[in-house]
């Protein structure tokens, strides 16, 4: 697989590298909802920001919630309760896109699997820097994110299973030289079902050199 992507991306690759992938059913934990459910998930503010330490350094985000509402409001809750707290940065395709959002425990990562939040329209371009979710079928942006690495208008317009474009919640303020820095030699080849079912075990074993959002935590509103 090509780990340079210029100009066009065909709607395969999209699919294998963004999209959230197979969810088998019969592994859900439908007793144990997610701590932030679509119908219940708190306001965020309007604008904050988000400050990463990662293991090439420090990287700050700012959410902006008249982007995409559903989709910080989403954000906000994960980051206040630990999600991102020693997540793996399981995807990094060159030139592309950095892509995290499952943690390795499988009961955890099962809670998130139909917890979608509902889809909305492109409010701003996929742009080197901006974070947007991923996802597959209509409304399933859940706790999978990915920070472009490069110009991507064509995730702005991209319409896979009746669903128009990729959403930007926010962009990188500075840290940027440290997504850059992630690990990238694995590019793909982490498969979601595996890390879902064999948990970090699985990741440890085929993909130790992977980079880890190590702590996320909000840092506030813009003034």
């Amino acid at each position: 697989m090509p780990t340079i992507f210029r100009g066009g991306i065909a709607l395969l690759l999209v699919a294998s590298l963004l999209l959230l992938g197979a969810v088998h059913v019969g592994a859900l934990h439908r007793d144990a909802p997610p701590p932030c459910p679509p119908e219940s998930t708190p306001a965020a503010p309007d604008s904050f920001a988000v400050a990463l330490e990662t293991t090439t350094g420090p990287v700050t985000l700012r959410l902006y919630r008249d982007w995409s509402p559903h989709g910080v409001d989403r954000l906000h809750c994960l980051v206040e309760h630990g999600h991102f707290d020693g997540l793996p940065v399981f995807r990094v395709v060159e030139d592309f896109v950095a892509q995290f959002g499952l943690t390795g425990d499988p009961s955890t990562d099962s809670l998130w699997a139909e917890a979608g939040i509902p889809d909305e329209p492109v409010r701003a371009s996929n742009e080197r820097g901006t974070l947007s979710f991923a996802r597959n079928d209509p409304n399933t942006r859940s706790a999978q994110l990915f920070i472009n690495l490069s110009d991507n208008p064509r995730l702005d317009t991209l319409t896979y299973n009746d669903v128009e474009g990729f959403p930007p919640l926010g962009r990188v303020t500075s840290g940027m030289d440290a997504v850059d820095a992630w690990h990238n030699e694995y590019g793909g080849a982490p498969d979601q079902d595996s890390i879902r079912t064999a948990g970090r075990a699985y990741l440890d074993r085929r993909f130790p050199e992977l980079d880890v959002i190590e702590q996320a935590r909000i840092v506030a509103p813009a003034e």
